[in-house]
């Protein structure tokens, strides 16, 4: 058979590449985001009662009202607006489904949209299988922040939308609300549409707090705000995301969610909205202070092991420079390290659509304190 030309483009991601080979070496797997952490009682609970009660059929295809109910109090709980649950929120396989479905309800192809780097690999792969071109931009170096000169020098007549992902992943930025401002500006003054992946919400280091760029006055009417349960209930595999979008978009949306994935899966969205339901503000709070304490960690250990840490503001990866390390680019040199300790990472490449990561690397430290702790041990006695 002949294969595509978007099936030819799409590459297995370096996460896929570097967790098989720290599966082969019997690693400690720091390269793909698992958040290894104990799933909430209540959640669990939740989908074993679902079960039980016969939620175990088609749901509507933008998801059950107890799950778009939670999602939309949860939302008011924490940021001050409740969407209209019937109109404002389409459930679905995963905010990276949601974010596909998104991009081929609001793109057409030969759009472009700009992707700040360093940039998820997903995000760039979907865009391009919707047929839409990637237009990348850079960030100050080691903070991450947008540069005001080079989103403008980036819009072109056929700028159609941008990318936003904070807490950021890989780099672990948060945005602020001067950035958010200036991504209002350009939206405005040229008309265009907002994703934001805010998956990583609830993960805030040193006091910070997330600013919903959706929320923002000149971005309400054209900001899809992506995000979902993955993360802070350490379901990946359940593939619980959101959207909560203008209500003129949901409709198609909720189309396309269906010709794609018909529904997200019955049980397991009760079992979400069980959590948001039931999990107070302590539970967010305890994730984030024990995600700082594992952050902390990880960075001390690798800067005294000759690594430069760029220490995160959020999310639960670190960016570090690895230009020490034996090897000609970033693969190179975190195969280097997975030989040397059992510890994988992802290449820098993998975030930059040039060789601007050659020297850097993602370490992911969402870990049970045991397993981060001997990730830590090993790489404290390397000998470089």
């Amino acid at each position: 058979m002949r294969i595509s030309a978007r099936g030819q483009n799409i590459r297995q991601s370096d996460i896929r590449t570097m967790t098989t080979a720290c599966r082969e070496a019997g690693g400690i797997n720091l390269a793909q985001g698992v958040c290894d952490i104990k799933v909430p009682d209540e959640v669990i609970a939740g989908a074993k009662k679902a079960m039980d009660e016969g939620y175990n059929v088609y749901t509507p295809n933008h998801g059950l009202p107890e799950l778009r109910q939670a999602i939309a109090g949860k939302t008011a709980a924490f940021y001050g607006r409740r969407p209209d649950p019937e109109t404002e929120i389409v459930a679905s396989l995963g905010a990276t489904g949601v974010f596909y479905c998104a991009a081929m309800a609001l793109l057409n192809p030969g759009d472009e949209v700009i992707l700040f780097e360093p940039y998820y690999g997903y995000h760039a792969s979907t865009l391009e299988a919707v047929g839409a071109v990637p237009v990348f931009v850079p960030t100050k170096p080691g903070t991450w922040e947008i540069e005001p000169d080079a989103l403008a020098k980036a819009v072109t007549p056929r700028t159609k939308g941008i990318v936003l992902c904070t807490p950021g992943n890989p780099s672990g930025h948060v945005m602020t609300a001067g950035e958010i401002d200036l991504i209002a500006e350009a939206a405005q003054k040229h008309d265009l549409v907002i994703f934001s992946d805010e998956i990583y919400e609830h993960f805030l280091y040193d006091g910070r707090t997330h600013l919903c760029p959706g929320l923002h006055p000149g971005l309400e009417g054209r900001t899809v705000t992506m995000s979902g349960a993955s993360k802070t209930y350490a379901i990946t595999g359940w593939r619980l995301g959101y959207c909560i979008c203008p209500a003129d978009v949901t409709e198609a949306i909720t189309h396309l969610n269906d010709l794609v994935y018909v529904c997200a899966p019955a049980p397991l969205q009760m079992g979400v909205a069980a959590g948001m339901n039931m999990l107070g503000r302590d539970y967010y709070e305890g994730l984030a202070r024990d995600h700082q304490k594992k952050r902390d960690l990880f960075c001390d250990t690798i800067e005294k092991a000759g690594m430069k840490p760029y220490r995160p503001e959020g999310a639960y990866y670190v960016l570090a420079d690895v230009s020490g390390v034996p090897g000609h680019d970033s693969f190179t040199r975190a195969m280097h390290i997975l030989e040397k300790t059992g510890v994988s990472s992802v290449p820098g490449r993998a975030f930059f659509h040039d060789d601007s990561g050659d020297s850097l690397v993602r370490f992911c430290f969402a870990k049970e304190f045991p397993v981060l702790e001997e990730a830590c041990e090993r790489i404290a006695s390397w000998k470089g």
